[in-house]
């Protein structure tokens, strides 16, 4: 997968994660909001909330907070309405960008993304100029304190697609409706998952193997990530290790 994914692994590790834990909480609670607002409240009959309530659960939201926020979705509860939006753009070096996020303001949004591409050297792209990249797909991470094989041998048996070497963390993917029997296959081998989801996975990737353009390019991203509507950023960028390791320091 892309580099910016370790790379967001060490950004955690160096950066405030008190704050960073915050927004994650935020982000959680306005996803389980539309989802249960779009498929209803019942997590057994709404595959994407019982997706969204795991995400939480395994980011140590309070039970409470997630049921607020689901009745917030129903409607039971009084609350903001989020609509999801999707962007399209390119970073330095030509490095395709695709910016999820659910907003109550569709213009702010819109603002504040683009003051994002454009001061940090990336432009926004015409809807559908990007997409077509990449692909929805299931994501399971593991701690590498499980050995390849061991992660393989159980990946290959649930179905799964390939085993992705992200640098402290192994990444399985497969098809979105294989997910949840993919973490319930490492489960039941006794193997914890740090996390499970569905993300966009790019076809093909842009190498960038220069300490400044590959910090042009993650400015952009951290950029898009920091502001507060802002979901998920994916893009095709694949940086080096021993690049990003340079960026990082």
């Amino acid at each position: 997968m892309s580099g910016h994914s370790k790379w967001a692994t060490i950004k955690h590790k160096k950066g405030a994660q008190d704050k960073a834990r915050g927004k994650l909480f935020a982000k959680l609670i306005r996803q389980i909001e539309v989802a249960s607002r779009e498929g209803g409240g019942d997590i057994n009959a709404n595959a994407t909330l019982r997706t969204m309530f795991q995400k939480a659960r395994d980011a140590s939201v309070p039970i409470d907070t997630i049921n607020r926020a689901i009745k917030r979705g129903t409607g039971e509860l009084e609350g903001v309405r989020y609509e999801a939006v999707t962007y399209e753009g390119y970073a330095p070096g030509g490095v395709a960008v695709i910016v999820e996020c659910l907003t109550d303001n569709r213009n702010r949004t819109s603002a504040d993304v683009r003051a994002a591409f454009s001061k940090n050297g990336g432009a926004i792209a015409e809807p559908g100029s990007v997409a077509w990249q990449f692909s929805r797909r299931g994501s399971v991470t593991l701690s590498k304190k499980y050995d390849e094989d061991q992660v393989t041998m159980v990946a290959l048996s649930a179905g799964a697609d390939d085993v992705i070497d992200q640098g402290e963390e192994w990444e399985v993917v497969c098809a979105p409706s294989d997910l949840a029997s993919l973490k319930g296959a490492f489960e039941e081998a006794g193997m914890e998952c740090i996390s499970s989801d569905l993300v966009l996975q790019a076809s093909n990737s842009i190498s960038i193997d220069s300490e400044a353009e590959a910090r042009k390019v993650l400015k952009l991203i951290d950029a898009l990530d920091d502001l507060d509507d802002v979901q998920n950023v994916y893009s095709n960028v694949d940086i080096p290790d021993s690049v990003l390791e340079l960026v990082g320091d």
